[in-house]
């Protein structure tokens, strides 16, 4: 399996990068990897995480807020792999802001990552994909389903990440390409919650499972949508939430007092500061 990984340095890219490989081995094969990021260092980390377990790793800093990085990123996997079976876009930025306080660079930044991003690597890929009839997996988030306070740009550009992927399966479906995405709830190694904080147990109660997932959680799930069982999902969004979906409620604090929703909120404002 050929790959593109973005977002590799952070928590569920990481994972991914070593999920597919294992997976890759499991099934009598081996991952080539390009594993993407702005943070070097530690890209070459999991680099050696990924042949540690017996997949082939090479590395791309990239900012891919640059269209010409962007093609740059798929030049790099064209010339190391000779095509590509798998495009994984997982790189995102959130930053927790109300809507009135965004500037329009901030605003536009993080729509060309989180959206922009995907369109321009899945452009650049189209002739490897369409030769492998590959596959496409992006990570949107819960909240492209429903706004949350302080993600002024962040629910936007997921929900737009979410509706292009959708569009990505109904125009390239004939070329045998498939296009999902997944939607993570709360992640631990993505939100960076102190474990064992309040903020940690308010998010804990934000499923019904009662848990915080963990980048490996997310990266099965793209882990199977790249996989052959998978083979008929096209066009979906998979919800990797615990269920957090299923009690908007409770999750929203709805239910609460004011004053509980209040504090709340200043638990998880203050743990994401």
């Amino acid at each position: 399996m050929r790959a593109i990984v973005t977002g590799a340095a952070g928590g569920i890219g990481r994972a991914t990068a070593k999920t597919l490989t294992t997976d890759a081995i499991r099934r009598g094969g081996q991952a080539r990897l390009l594993l993407v990021d702005m943070a070097e260092g530690t890209l070459n980390t999991v680099a050696d995480e990924v042949r540690a377990l017996g997949g082939l790793a090479e590395i791309h800093a990239a900012d891919l807020t640059d269209p010409t990085a962007c093609e740059a990123v798929v030049s790099h996997a064209e010339k190391a792999f000779g095509g590509l079976d798998v495009l994984a876009s997982i790189a995102g930025i959130w930053p927790r802001k109300d809507l009135l306080e965004y500037s329009v660079e901030e605003w536009d930044r993080t729509f060309n990552v989180n959206t922009r991003a995907t369109w321009l690597l899945a452009k650049a890929a189209f002739p490897m994909l369409k030769e492998s009839k590959g596959c496409i997996v992006a990570v949107c988030s819960i909240a492209a389903h429903e706004p949350a306070p302080t993600l002024g740009a962040y629910s936007p550009s997921k929900a737009a990440l979410m509706m292009m992927i959708r569009q990505l399966a109904n125009d390239w479906g004939k070329y045998g390409i498939r296009s999902n995405s997944i939607s993570p709830g709360s992640t631990a190694n993505m939100s960076k919650l102190p474990p064992g904080s309040e903020a940690a147990l308010l998010t804990r109660g934000n499923n019904p499972l009662g848990i915080v997932s963990v980048g490996e959680d997310q990266a099965a799930a793209i882990a199977f949508l790249v996989s052959p069982e998978a083979r008929f999902i096209n066009g979906a969004d998979l919800a990797v939430d615990g269920g957090a979906q299923t009690q908007l409620m409770t999750a929203s604090g709805m239910a609460a007092s004011p004053e509980e929703r209040a504090r709340r909120a200043a638990a998880l404002r203050e743990a994401q500061s």
